[in-house]
């Protein structure tokens, strides 16, 4: 059981009972007439909520070891979201509320990695970023580095800001979790 200033991004604790992702954990050293304190991002890993939580340094917290399995995504019903096992063809399905917003990186066929606890998914992992192709947007203005942006449309559906080099077929790399553009990896028809 680690101690709470050894918290690192990426942990699994329990705490009562509920499994969290530790996102970010600052420990703060602590004074002649305070003691320290860790500040800990944790985010739910059933309902995807991200809460604050404070723990004093010596305190010990519960780490839980994961299950990881590389899942291929089948479809969606609105309710749930269904992953296969390519080894054993079982199908499981997740709740919407795990998936959130990320739904729209998700493909069919596509692989990912889902994480269990004694059975039953607790989370999907989603790669930091994606590569996608423009599908629509304006004649790229010049073929250098550019600091003004313009919209895009990628062949998911979703809308970034890309530089003005950008051109419709490019394949560019979009950062999932703040959903902006990162990088151009790949030319049109190339």
């Amino acid at each position: 059981m680690p101690l709470a200033s050894e918290l690192r991004p990426g942990m699994t604790i329990a705490l009562e009972g509920t499994l969290y992702r530790v996102v970010e954990a600052v420990h703060h050293a602590g004074t002649a007439q305070q003691k320290g304190v860790v500040h800990a991002r944790l985010r739910n890993l059933r309902t995807g909520v991200v809460a604050d939580r404070r723990f004093r340094p010596e305190e010990r917290l519960e780490e839980v070891a994961l299950e990881r399995r590389t899942m291929e995504y089948l479809y969606n019903d609105g309710e749930m979201f269904y992953f296969m096992d390519p080894d054993t063809y079982d199908q499981v399905p997740i709740p919407a509320a795990m998936i959130g917003d990320l739904e729209i990186f998700l493909q069919p066929n596509q692989r990912i990695p889902v994480e269990f606890h004694e059975g039953r998914p607790v989370a999907v992992v989603f790669p930091e970023t994606v590569d996608l192709r423009v599908v629509q947007t304006s004649q790229p203005i010049r073929e250098r580095e550019s600091h003004v942006y313009k919209p895009a449309i990628l062949e998911n559906g979703l809308e970034v800001l890309v530089p003005q080099f950008i051109a419709e077929g490019d394949i560019v790399r979009i950062n999932v979790y703040t959903r902006s553009y990162v990088d151009r990896v790949g030319k049109r028809g190339g």
